[in-house]
């Protein structure tokens, strides 16, 4: 196990994407999907998601998500960039955001 920086760990979850299509994949492929700082690496979102949540990572897969560019009025402007992980958990763990922790 790679021991990392505690404050680290505590700022590379961002938040968990609660919609529809998270609530899809949570119930399908037993995983959570969480935006992440854009410099986050695999091993340390699965230390961090292990320590806050105290619950077992199987795996993570990594996502970039290009912003969009947007226009207001004659100026265009984009919007940031957003960085996901897909953390699978072993079975029988269960992280439950309604209630605030681990379940």
């Amino acid at each position: 196990m790679i021991n990392f920086n505690q404050e680290r760990l505590l700022q590379v979850l961002v938040a968990p994407q609660i919609s529809e299509k998270a609530t899809y994949i949570a119930d399908k492929n037993e995983q959570v999907v969480f935006f992440v700082i854009p410099t986050a690496t695999k091993p340390e979102v699965k230390a961090a998601v292990e320590l806050l949540f105290k619950v077992e990572v199987k795996s993570v897969q990594m996502s970039n998500l290009k912003g969009k560019t947007k226009r207001s009025g004659r100026s265009m402007g984009r919007r940031s960039d957003v960085k996901k992980a897909f953390v699978s958990l072993k079975s029988g763990q269960e992280i439950n955001f309604v209630e605030g922790g681990a379940a």
